[in-house]
């Protein structure tokens, strides 16, 4: 199946019992069994149910990996992923990364003897240059959040190769419409579904998708065990939302396209940060790697200043002041006050994330409504 078919019939099936064309939300925590232990392939729905399959085969098939599994929110999935891991050893992770991510990483995984290290990957040669003998996983986010970085996904998997080092990719600001980082030699993909997965803002849920079938039943096993799972009328919501991700990324990215060429004229701004742009400086690996750029522009002030940031989120009407992204509306957020105020300002200042940085999470309506909007902030 090419994409747009695998989006509404990858993995899917008509419900067996009633010919349902949407798979029913199977609103049950628990199944009958014929005998004991001879059941219908479900006895809790902690270690499975209809619903949650359903979504979870869906998410391997547009991912083109072995497994999928959801989880109650992408903080959760990042968790079972870490859980792989045991005391002593080390992750590479990209230095610019979501907020949240980089909170799991220091302030809860490092007391059970995780070591993180944490390196710019605009070259591959700086992550061989700290892989040791205790590395075990390499943790990617290409776009990264919120300076829209690119990570060379081929090439941290060559880095990485022969050494028993597992590469996990946070794909949520590209979702697979984009790109998919299993077919570039990721072994796991990682999504907050709470974006563009479910895409209405509507639902909390993250997704894993394991390249083999081996690593999949290891991860599941650590769902199971620890109970992180997504509930099925979630998993229906996001099931729901991926039958229209190729549409809806399309149009995202044409509008941030759009934003984004606008942004880079107007005379308040300073720099534009979106992988469409020429003068984006990994241009030619997001021609390369990525089908279109996305729906996620940052940018900042030639002014410099946090007070004109916070005057112009005050002032957007179309967009939404709010934390998340990648739903269908348009949504505008400060970094460093919202959704990185959990990265020490020190940290911030070293990577870019600066206090008049700003970034849009570029919705479906109309682009000449949206950059409207964004002038009359400005003025």
């Amino acid at each position: 199946m090419n994409f747009n078919t695998k989006v509404i019939h990858g993995g899917q099936h008509h419900e067996s019992a009633t010919g349902s064309v949407n798979v029913p939300v199977f609103l049950t925590s628990t199944f009958a069994q014929k005998s004991p232990g001879v059941h219908s392939g479900y006895e809790y729905s902690r270690a499975a149910n209809p619903t949650r399959q359903a979504l979870e085969d869906s998410l391997a098939s547009i991912e083109n990996g072995a497994r999928g599994l959801a989880f109650g929110s992408g903080l959760a999935a990042i968790d079972c992923v870490l859980k792989l891991l045991n005391p002593g050893d080390e992750v590479i992770a990209v230095d610019d990364l979501y907020g949240g991510t980089y909170r799991m990483f220091t302030r809860l995984f490092e007391k059970y003897q995780l070591k993180f290290t944490f390196v710019n990957f605009d070259d591959a040669s700086k992550i061989a240059d700290v892989i040791t003998d205790k590395t075990k996983l390499i943790w990617v986010e290409t776009p990264t959040n919120p300076l829209m970085k690119l990570v060379d996904i081929k090439a941290v998997v060559d880095v990485a190769k022969g050494k028993d080092i597992l590469v996990a990719v946070d794909n949520t600001f590209a979702t697979p419409y984009i790109q998919r980082p299993i077919d570039l030699g990721a072994d796991i993909v990682m999504h907050s579904a709470t974006k563009y997965l479910g895409g209405h803002s509507d639902v909390i849920a993250g997704a894993l998708i394991a390249k083999d079938a081996e690593l999949g039943e290891k991860l599941h096993f650590i769902q199971f065990a620890s109970g992180g799972i997504l509930g099925p009328h979630d998993s229906y919501l996001v099931l729901r939302g991926i039958k229209t991700l190729a549409l809806r990324m399309q149009r995202h990215s044409d509008n941030g396209l759009a934003v984004a060429k606008y942004l880079e004229t107007h005379p308040a701004v300073d720099k534009v940060i979106y992988p469409g742009l020429e003068s984006h400086p990994q241009y030619e690996l997001a021609k390369s790697q990525m089908k279109e750029s996305g729906g996620m522009v940052s940018f900042t002030f030639k002014s410099g200043k946090k007070e004109d940031a916070i005057k112009f989120l005050e002032k957007v009407r179309v967009f939404t002041l709010a934390e998340s992204l990648g739903g269908v509306e348009s949504l505008a957020n400060h970094p460093a006050l919202m959704t990185h105020a959990s990265i020490p300002a020190e940290k911030r200042a070293e990577l870019g994330i600066t206090d008049d940085l700003v970034r849009l999470s570029v919705g479906i309506e109309d682009a000449e409504d949206l950059i409207a909007d964004l002038e009359k902030a400005f003025s």
